[in-house]
């Protein structure tokens, strides 16, 4: 749903960036690596300090990496298998570090057992909704949608992250989490079942 609604907003927004990449020479290669360390250094840096409303500052500064770099290779018409492989491999380190960074904050300092766990399952099953994608593919299936898709996990996540580091109740957090674990759990049974179902189609 975000993708839908807001893409075009974004991609009017970063257009004018990407362009200003690419004159100064960078690649959209080079873009995706330095918003992953800038993502990555965030979250495991300033969260594990409890530093959340800063720590999500800083990642928000990198996170649109994401969008940046494919507006660069549609501009340059330099994309590439490698490229897309590149984005996607480092979008899931970046999703693995903003949840370790929160676990390891809330099994510590933080002092909040239950928000660690959930950033765990959180941490957990996102990567098994792009692992699923990710191995029907390579069978010849696809395994597309659901509810729990990575834009609508990682904006709830940061920004309720960045409002508890303000002083907004840590239950509230803990509710955004469990219910973002939750509905990754149902995309990973719905694209299952989805993969499933072709498989009773079109065995392979």
């Amino acid at each position: 749903m975000l993708n839908r609604y807001a893409k075009a907003f974004f991609v009017a927004l970063f257009t004018p960036i990407a362009k200003g990449l690419l004159k100064l020479g960078l690649t959209p290669n080079a873009v995706t690596v330095i918003g992953t360390l800038g993502v990555c250094a965030g979250a495991l840096i300033f969260y594990p300090m409890g530093e959340l409303f800063w720590g999500t500052v800083f990642i928000t500064l990198f996170v649109f990496s994401d969008l940046i770099d494919g507006l660069m290779a549609r501009i340059s018409g330099n994309g590439s298998v490698l490229g897309s492989f590149l984005d996607s491999t480092l979008d899931r380190m970046q999703d693995g570090a903003v949840f370790l960074g929160l676990l390891v904050w809330f099994f510590t300092g933080g002092e909040h057992v239950w928000l660690g766990v959930v950033a765990s399952l959180c941490l957990l099953l996102g990567g098994l909704v792009s692992y699923v994608r990710a191995k029907a593919e390579s069978l010849g299936y696809t395994a597309q949608g659901g509810i729990a898709e990575r834009p609508e996990r990682m904006v709830l996540t940061l920004v309720f992250t960045g409002f508890t580091g303000l002083g907004l109740a840590p239950e509230v957090l803990l509710a955004v989490l469990s219910l973002l674990a939750a509905a990754s759990l149902v995309t990973v049974i719905q694209r299952m079942v989805s993969v499933y179902r072709q498989s009773l189609e079109s065995p392979r």
